[in-house]
């Protein structure tokens, strides 16, 4: 900004009095003609009307007859007239002396109030800016670290999220387990159910063969003693029926006892398979309520840990807003205050252009009128008018 408000001029217009302005309305032209002998010369001036001021009190105003042409006949009238626009030009030129004495005055006056803009000190302005430099870049860094945190936190949250899903699909799958165990023991308990039932059938099956057994066993050794006699008269010698009815007793006896083995047997060959199906069905349903109770604890904890990420996101959301609404308001502060000082600039920068146009203006009028003055004292030391 100092490099800016410098400008490299030996001259700084402006004061506290306002711009000053410079008109010049119209210009002079002469010309002169003679006739021979010096008799007949002839002057044609076309006046112009000057105005210098609007802001010096040593403004000035001039007006010589505008568009007329003058016959004179000799050269006494000429010179005559000379030194009247002579004398007009010299008061004009010490009129411009005058203001331009006193706009040297105001410029210095200028020059030490406000001090050369070359040599002005900018420091504050720089510091200002410094320090908006360092704050903008301490932001940046802070959304940075936010944003940095922000991601982290997603990235944390989307993790937990896939942990948190699989546990669930593990969930499911152990469930389903348990479900299908669970259908499993239900099986095995009907089977067991449906054994238990054919073995008491079976019992009672033995039991009535037994009774029928011993009913038979009964009814034939009844028999046997009715017809003892008659057999004994009828008989042929040498059968003897007791050790027949002893055979078919060990006989019976033999074949009921083996059934009575091979369905105990079968029995507890049964039994000893559904307990070991129940075994196995509990002890997978045990395995499996333990890692249900497991998954149930983890599910927790991860529910916790995603609650307190979704927290801890909603709360950095927050203070991201918040750092952002208050620097957005310190940007516009620090934005106002650079358009303040670049319209304080470009109103500098304004004045300084306004006042050299002028002090321009005024050197262009001296200089003319000083090409003018020297042109009338080479008339007036008897050189030929250019």
């Amino acid at each position: 900004m100092e490099t800016m408000m410098r400008r490299q001029s030996s001259v700084v217009l402006g004061s506290n009095s306002g711009p000053r302005s410079l008109q010049m309305d119209r210009h002079y032209a002469h010309s002169m003609s003679g006739g021979a002998g010096g008799h007949g010369i002839r002057i044609s001036t076309a006046t112009h009307h000057s105005r210098v001021g609007s802001g010096y009190s040593g403004g000035y105003d001039y007006q010589s007859s505008g568009s007329k042409t003058h016959t004179i006949g000799n050269e006494k009238v000429a010179m005559q007239h000379l030194n009247d626009r002579l004398a007009s030009y010299l008061e004009t030129v010490r009129s411009l002396e005058k203001a331009n004495s006193k706009l040297e005055i105001q410029i210095r006056e200028a020059i030490e109030k406000r001090g050369p803009l070359e040599g002005k000190d900018f420091s504050k302005h720089n510091a200002i800016i410094a320090d908006l430099r360092t704050k903008i870049f301490n932001q940046i860094k802070e959304n940075a670290h936010i944003a940095i945190s922000l991601d982290n936190a997603q990235l944390a949250t989307d993790d937990f999220r896939v942990k948190m899903e699989y546990e669930l699909s593990m969930r499911q799958t152990v469930e389903a387990d348990v479900v299908r165990l669970r259908k499993v023991l239900d099986d095995t308990n009907v089977i067991r159910l449906h054994l238990e039932s054919d073995i008491e059938s079976l019992r009672e099956e033995l039991i009535n063969l037994r009774k029928n057994h011993e009913t038979d066993v009964a009814e034939l050794r009844a028999y046997i003693t009715q017809t003892s006699v008659h057999v004994d008269v009828d008989a042929p010698k040498g059968q003897d029926l007791a050790k027949i009815m002893e055979e078919m007793r060990a006989k019976y006896e033999t074949i009921a006892r083996k059934n009575q083995e091979e369905l105990k047997a079968w029995h507890e060959s049964q039994i000893t398979e559904v307990q070991v199906q129940v075994t196995e069905s509990s002890a997978a349903l045990k395995e499996a309520t333990t890692v249900i109770t497991e998954i149930r604890r983890r599910y927790q904890g991860l529910e916790i840990e995603l609650q307190s990420a979704l927290s801890m996101k909603a709360s950095l959301e927050a203070t991201l807003r918040d750092i952002e609404m208050r620097y957005n308001m310190e940007v516009e502060k620090y934005n106002a205050i650079i358009m303040r000082l670049q319209e304080e600039l470009t109103q500098i920068r304004s004045d300084i252009h306004g006042n050299t146009r002028e002090y321009e203006l005024l050197l262009n009028i001296k200089v003319k009128l000083e090409a003018e003055i020297a042109e009338y004292r080479r008339l007036l030391d008897g050189e030929p008018l250019k």
